[in-house]
């Protein structure tokens, strides 16, 4: 093992086996921003070598969801139940070796699953073509875990992966500013109570990314983990739901079991359709969708066929969906429902929209 990544394992070690408290707070930061930089190093260093085959997967439809999991949980079944798409199925390890798309049609929505290959311990570092996986995962919007249940054991090691991928689940980008400057050393603000780390700790974390003069603004408690994610600026945040597999093949006090300690979402069954139709719905209801109508000037809106948006979408969202020149030739657009104050009221690209919103573009 080189050198460099000694030096990973050793902080790893020393990591795990630190208590932490208010007297360990400091060190155990400084270690974290350490681990931190020593895998983007390793990522990069990794990364310039020999490039094997990789995966090109055009983002469509109004929404992607990947399916991830180990090897033979079930996955290219679950697709073939989702969609249309005939995913090879069989019952051996790796079936797939390649990112199989298909598409889910519902309640007006077109949402592309993506069933990629069974990732194992250290896909994150590139072990059985993980990196190339959690890459794809890197542009869904939705990451759909699927377990055995009969191994919840895998849990831990996907969200480990994950995790060590830049990937997070069911987060968002903490509310925290960090501006440069050139002088007067690095201030911290924080508009909350800060209970999972104090100034110091966040100076020093700072000062080891080599930022020694900024501005700090936070807005929200959080961890040492969350202020590097912040530094770093690199991380994935994207929706995430976990479904036990296989729950006929267990007695209904195992899933029940199952179902707590992982706490997963959902118990199915790929292999004779079990639940499949309550997961579509989980599915939709998890991505956020909006449903937006649109409204041809002098004429009636299309009420039948919603145009399908995501929660926080803006008008400019929709120009760029419906075509790529619509921005540029937008004049002023005209809202009816929720997000307007008075119906027809005219409002700019960057007003943003809300579910039964009627949407009146006017071009140039």
């Amino acid at each position: 093992m080189p050198a460099y990544d000694e030096h990973i394992v050793d902080l790893e070690k020393e990591l795990s086996t630190t208590k932490y408290n208010k007297a360990t707070q400091h060190h155990i930061g400084l270690i974290k921003a350490k681990l931190a930089k020593l895998k983007e190093k390793q990522e990069k260093r990794g990364s310039g070598g020999k490039k094997g085959e990789g995966y090109s997967v055009r983002k469509t439809e109004d929404g992607t969801v990947l399916l991830l999991g180990f090897p033979s949980v079930g996955k290219s079944t679950l697709l073939n139940q989702l969609t249309d798409a005939h995913s090879e199925v069989g019952a051996y390890d790796f079936t797939t070796l390649d990112v199989v798309p298909g598409v889910m049609e519902y309640n007006h929505a077109r949402i592309q699953i993506l069933d990629v290959p069974g990732i194992v311990r250290g896909a994150a570092s590139g072990r059985g073509r993980g990196r190339e996986v959690l890459s794809v995962m890197r542009n869904a919007d939705l990451c759909l875990m699927v377990l055995d249940v009969n191994h919840p054991e895998h849990l831990a090691v996907l969200q480990k992966e994950v995790y060590d991928s830049g990937i997070r689940l069911n987060q968002r980008r903490p509310d925290v500013k960090i501006k440069k400057t050139s002088k007067d050393g690095i201030r911290v603000g924080a508009t909350v109570r800060l209970t999972q780390i104090n100034k110091e700790v966040i100076q020093s974390i700072l000062k080891e990314f080599r930022i020694n003069n900024a501005d700090v603004l936070i807005r929200e408690d959080i961890s040492d983990d969350q202020l590097i994610d912040c530094i770093e600026d690199n991380k994935k945040y994207l929706f995430g739901l976990i479904a036990l597999n296989k729950a006929d093949m267990a007695s209904p006090e195992t899933v029940d079991r199952v179902m707590k300690e992982t706490r997963a979402d959902i118990a199915i069954s790929a292999e004779n359709g079990y639940n499949i139709a309550p997961l579509r719905e989980l599915i939709f209801r998890k991505l956020k969708f909006i449903r937006i109508y649109m409204k041809e000037p002098r004429k009636e809106a299309d009420m039948k066929v919603p145009m399908i948006m995501f929660e926080g979408s803006s008008i400019q969202s929709i120009c760029e969906k419906l075509h790529r020149d619509f921005v540029k030739k937008f004049k002023y657009v005209k809202v009816t429902g929720p997000s307007s104050k008075f119906p027809g009221q005219k409002l700019s690209l960057k007003h943003l929209l809300k579910d039964g919103d009627i949407v009146e573009l006017h071009l140039k």
